[in-house]
Parts: structure tokens; C-alpha cells; sequence
């Protein structure tokens, strides 16, 4: 039997206030373990929390940018289940009654040759708002085993945004979570820093057979934490769940655990099911009401959003689907290439350099771009001397190599490095006369039809004059000299 694959994701996305969800306390990563808590936090008995503005106007801009539907009246209720990293016993959450409803987005799936195949679109269930958990820390040394809780993360401000099960495969859930990233990034509403868990996902994958519209028994993978995890653990997810179903077996419900070691998921506990924990509204804080006023006020500050600005690309610079695609996959990316495309006149060629050159030295580019040493204007400076014919293309790619290193502007390099282009005819048709009186055996084959001689020709031009002859003076020379 076929069997299709059913997925939904539940992804959790800590905001970027500066403190956590219901007190003051600091919601930053790393300091020193339970730094960052208080009496609220730590859910002391007769504390009242305080609910976040910024975390609610955060959670408005996404639910916005998806499409969401804003409920006027939302309700914070307490999730009953006890872990040693939530010692209070309880989370606070939305349940029945979330912020957002509804909305849908557009993510472009890869095919196997790196360009996009086809565009998948998914629904949102809900986006609500929640505290986070602490964190356990566990220790091994020679004598003990020891597990130890850092409650820094307790109460910092999370959107859990639900999608509908309209996934069908591993790699368009991770197109689909690299598309919300991108989104959450150009809103300036998380950081997305999947490895210090900021951006982590849980994946449920369940099969039915193919053309069946009745959804089978699934399973949930929790807190995977990158896009090649995710798709390895739905990959591996779809092969045990097919196996067990055709030799006759049943799917049990439960979490899971994905071990990146070993590419496995391997049981965690038993699913739980809404009424096991029990959720009933938080005592201590109003229902949330926001008004049409305060939604308006939102949606009209809303950003530039990734797809908005890759077909902007398309119709204001002439670039391709693929180079806008690149381009405004990342907010600081799009940024420096208007910033270049202007300044040097010509998109095309901006787009090519920072494309080639750029993200050749940049491993992640919303943390080195802004550090680096080439800035738009120095790169557009450098278009511009290609350009005037100051210099080659070749030569500028190795003022390039120096710009990135030593932060010199272009001018500097070229003129300190005497590596202004040789254009002059009278100065060219010398050293090509040489070439050619040099090379009788490459002439004969050339005036005897060979035409890729040609290049021979204005490789050893170019060798001559050190990479400084203009290709173009070249080029017409060697032409009129050759016959």
C-alpha cells in the first residue's frame, strides 16, 4: 500500500523584548545560571504577573504579516503538568481563546538542483502567546550524575505558531520554517537563533494511505532545532511509522526525541491530550482586549515583508526569480544590495558581485555582513572603476580580496598597487605584436580556422601586461592584427 505523509508543525519563537513575559525581569541569553528570576517568575505563591506590551504588539505584527485574523478578546490560561524545569507546575498559555486565528503562508519548496521547484502554501491554525520553561542541565563527572535548573528562561515571552496538516514531505516543512524565519526576521520580532533555541519547532507526522482523506494516529517530534534536523527527523519519522503500518502494526500516539547522532527518533513519553492538563484561566490576569485602533496602528508600521520585496526586485532591478530569491531571503542581504544597486547605477552587476564575491566571505550573513570591512559604498565605488574602465574585471577581483581584508577603499588599492587599466592602443598593439611574433605555431592554426586559438592570444596579452590590459582593446587588436 501508498502511504501519504501528514505533517503540521508547532513552532516556537521567542520574542525579542528585553524582558520576559509578565515581570521585569531580563529575558537575555547567557548570563549566569538563575540570574535573571524573581518571585513572578519563579511562580511564588501570591505573586500577580504583568503582562508584556511589546510581547502583544510582537505577537500582533506576526499574526498580521500571516494573515491572521486579531481577536478582539483573547485569554491567558494555565497548562497543568509538572517537570523539574517548571517548578510552579503549571505554564501560563493561551488555550481555547488565542490572539490570532487563521492566516496562511506561501513557502518556496527547493527541487533538487537548488532552484524552486513550486510554492506550497500552509494555513495557521493559531498563534498564541506563552511563558517558556526553564532548562536542565545535566552533569556526569567520575563519582555523581547530577542534574542541575537554570530558570533564566522561565517566563520569557514565546509565540507558538500552529499550522494546519497540509505538509506532505520533510523538505517542505523545512521550506515552510525557513519562509517563517525569514518572516519573523524582517518583522525585528525574533532572532531567530535556532541553536540558542530562540526558533525550535515540533513536528507531527502521522501516514494514511494514499487518496484516504482520514487523517492516522501521529506522532510528535519535539524541539527539533535546525532545518536539516527537521527534515531528518520527518525523514525518519515517515520510514519507521510506513514500516510499522505495513507489517500490520499500530502507530502508537506519543512524543518523541530526535537524536541527531544517530538520525533516529526514539520514544519520549506518551502524548498528552488538551483535557490531560487540565487548562483553566489564569486567576490573575484580565482577559487580553485589543482594540481596532490598536490593530490598525500595527498594520500600518508593518515592514517590507520577504515576498514583497523579492517581486519588488523582479520589477524595479530586472533580476531573475533566483537572484531575488537570494537576495531577500535575509533582511540584511536585501539592505546591502539597494544600497549598492543604487549607488553604482547597475543592479545586475551589484547583484553579481555580492552574490559571488560577498557571500563567498560570509558564513552567516546577518552577523558578519554587518561587521564587514567591503560596505556598500566601497563595493559600489569598485563597480565604478570597473565601469569608467580604470580597471578590469579581473583586476577588481583582486582589490576586492584586499578591500575585504584591509577595509581600503578601492581607489587606494588601485593606485598604491599601479593596477590602473592599460587602455592605450599605441601601448597594447606593441605587446600583441610580440605575442604574435612569439607564437607562429598559434598563428598559423588560428589563420588556418582554428578559432579557439583566439584565446591563446588574449591569455598572453593579459600575462604580458600583468592582468591590466583593457580586454576590450584587446579583443578589437588582436582581431584586426589576426586577419
Amino acid at each position: 500500500m501508498e502511504y501519504e505523509a501528514v505533517i503540521g508543525l508547532e513552532v516556537h519563537a521567542q520574542m525579542l523584548t528585553k524582558t520576559k513575559l509578565f515581570c521585569s525581569c531580563s529575558a537575555s541569553f547567557g548570563d549566569d545560571p538563575n540570574a535573571n528570576t524573581c518571585p513572578i517568575c519563579l511562580g511564588f505563591p501570591g505573586v500577580l504577573p504583568k503582562l508584556n506590551r511589546q510581547a502583544v504588539e510582537y505577537a500582533i505584527r506576526t499574526g498580521l504579516a500571516l494573515g491572521c485574523r486579531i481577536n478582539g478578546k483573547s485569554v491567558f490560561s494555565r497548562k497543568n503538568y509538572f517537570y523539574p524545569d517548571l517548578p510552579k507546575g503549571y505554564q501560563i498559555s493561551q488555550y481555547d481563546l488565542p490572539l490570532c486565528s487563521g492566516g496562511n503562508l506561501k513557502a518556496r519548496v527547493l527541487g533538487d538542483d537548488g532552484r524552486v521547484a513550486y510554492e506550497k502554501e500552509v494555513r495557521i491554525t493559531r498563534i498564541h502567546m506563552e511563558e517558556d520553561a526553564g532548562k536542565s542541565l545535566h552533569e556526569a563527572s567520575r563519582d555523581i550524575r547530577s542534574s542541575l535548573i537554570d530558570l533564566n528562561r522561565a517566563c520569557t515571552p514565546l509565540m507558538e505558531i500552529v499550522s494546519e496538516p497540509d505538509i506532505r514531505s520533510a523538505r517542505e516543512a523545512s521550506a515552510y520554517l525557513k519562509e517563517l524565519r525569514q518572516v519573523l526576521l524582517y518583522l525585528g520580532v525574533c532572532d531567530g537563533n535556532m541553536e540558542e533555541g530562540s526558533l525550535r519547532c515540533d513536528a507531527n507526522v502521522s501516514l494514511r494511505p494514499k487518496g484516504s482523506e482520514k487523517l492516522g494516529t501521529r506522532t510528535e517530534t519535539k524541539n527539533v532545532n535546525s532545518f536539516r534536523f527537521l527534515e531528518r527527523a520527518i525523514e525518519y519519522e515517515i520510514r519507521r511509522q510506513e514500516m510499522i503500518l505495513s507489517t500490520g502494526g499500530t502507530i502508537v500516539q506519543e512524543t518523541r526525541l530526535f537524536d541527531a547522532n544517530t538520525g533516529e527518533t526514539r520514544s519520549m513519553r506518551s502524548k498528552e491530550e488538551a483535557h490531560d492538563y487540565r487548562y483553566f484561566p489564569e486567576p490573575d490576569l484580565l482577559p487580553l482586549v485589543v482594540s481596532e485602533a490598536q490593530i490598525s496602528d500595527i498594520s500600518a508600521r508593518l515592514p517590507e515583508l520577504p515576498e514583497a520585496k523579492r517581486q519588488r526586485f523582479i520589477s524595479d532591478y530586472s533580476l531573475s526569480d533566483y537572484d531575488a530569491g537570494i537576495l531577500s531571503s535575509d533582511k540584511v542581504l536585501a539592505s546591502f544590495f539597494e544600497k549598492t544597486a543604487k549607488l553604482c547605477g547597475d543592479a545586475k552587476v551589484a547583484a553579481n558581485w555580492i552574490q559571488t564575491e560577498v557571500l563567498c566571505e560570509v558564513k552567516d550573513v546577518e552577523t558578519e555582513l554587518p561587521k564587514a570591512k567591503v560596505t556598500p559604498e566601497t563595493l559600489a565605488a569598485l563597480i565604478t572603476l570597473i565601469q569608467k574602465g580604470t580597471i578590469s574585471g579581473k583586476i577588481a577581483k583582486d582589490v576586492f580580496g584586499d578591500m575585504w581584508t584591509s577595509g581600503k577603499e578601492p581607489e587606494e588599492i588601485v593606485k598604491s598597487k599601479g593596477l590602473v587599466q592599460v587602455s592605450d592602443e599605441g601601448e597594447l598593439a606593441k605587446v600583441i605584436d610580440n605575442v604574435i611574433a612569439a607564437n607562429a605555431k598559434q598563428v598559423e592554426q588560428y589563420k588556418g580556422g582554428k578559432q579557439s586559438v583566439f584565446g591563446f592570444f588574449v591569455g598572453a596579452v593579459m600575462k604580458a601586461t600583468q592582468g591590466k590590459a583593457n580586454p576590450a582593446v584587446v579583443n578589437r587588436l588582436l582581431k584586426e592584427k589576426l586577419g
